[in-house]
């Protein structure tokens, strides 16, 4: 009866939302629509592009604003839409039901755009949320990292890409990371995403990876696992490593010992 009441209450919130019924008015699938078209507003992010690449895109609201904003020019343009999960028809655009942490995923895009480099990628996607924050926040900038990833591979040189970021602590470290890749960098909320969520999407132009970068999917992106076969040099390897010191079997700071237990000197 709880989680009735939970999801009535929700549903009734959502009614109440603007940018919820305007989505029905106009036909867009989900309300997130909003957030891409303010982000198109303020960057100009589709502007002149001909091929663009919509990650995590289920259930298809960025590429339904996508499909629209290039409707003029869609002779000449080509939309990609991928995801795990299908979705239903979009006008103009292409669905891949595939992993974005794929190489076949990436080579079926190419294959698609003839060749030829995206102009444009976007991700939206998000994980099933904990309401633990630094376990969201967490996953979330993994699911980040895997987009920019394959963003390397499908992305031509002075490209954008935009993608959904959870606020957190750790926000800088990942601003740190995509400024390796983008002079540009820009930390958006768009009015259409609620105060109330630690969503924000980073806005990154003018695709430059650093000189001896190969972009690859068998490789991830700051990969923590060095060795032989992954040393700690090279473009792709510059956020340093966490390393733990002190003696591993002494006293742990978590733990109350007894007085007679703590060291003397």
């Amino acid at each position: 009866c709880q989680a009735r009441a939970f999801l009535m209450g929700r549903a009734a919130k959502d009614k109440r939302d603007i940018y919820y019924r305007k989505a029905k008015e106009v036909g867009f699938r989900a309300r997130s629509a909003f957030k891409l078209l303010q982000l198109d507003e303020e960057f100009a992010i589709l502007d002149n592009a001909e091929r663009v690449v919509d990650l995590c895109a289920a259930p298809g609201s960025w590429s339904q604003v996508i499909s629209r904003k290039l409707a003029e020019r869609r002779s000449t343009t080509k939309i990609v839409a991928v995801d795990l999960q299908e979705m239903a028809p979009i006008e103009g655009v292409i669905q891949l039901q595939g992993d974005i942490t794929s190489s076949a995923t990436a080579e079926k895009i190419v294959s698609l755009f003839d060749g030829e480099k995206a102009d444009v990628v976007v991700s939206d996607g998000a994980p099933d949320v904990t309401g633990l924050h630094d376990i969201d926040e967490y996953v979330q900038s993994q699911l980040l990292l895997a987009a920019l990833n394959i963003t390397t591979v499908l992305l031509r040189p002075g490209g954008s890409f935009v993608a959904k970021i959870f606020r957190g602590k750790d926000v800088t470290l990942l601003y740190s990371q995509l400024r390796v890749f983008f002079p540009l960098v820009t930390c958006a909320k768009p009015k259409s995403s609620r105060n109330s969520s630690i969503e924000s999407f980073v806005v990154c132009r003018g695709f430059c990876p650093p000189a001896g970068f190969v972009s690859s999917l068998s490789t991830p992106l700051m990969d923590p696992k060095y060795g032989p076969g992954n040393p700690l040099n090279g473009p792709g390897r510059i956020i340093a490593p966490f390393v733990a010191c002190g003696d591993l079997s002494g006293y742990d700071a978590d733990t109350v010992y007894d007085l007679e237990d703590e060291p003397t000197d």
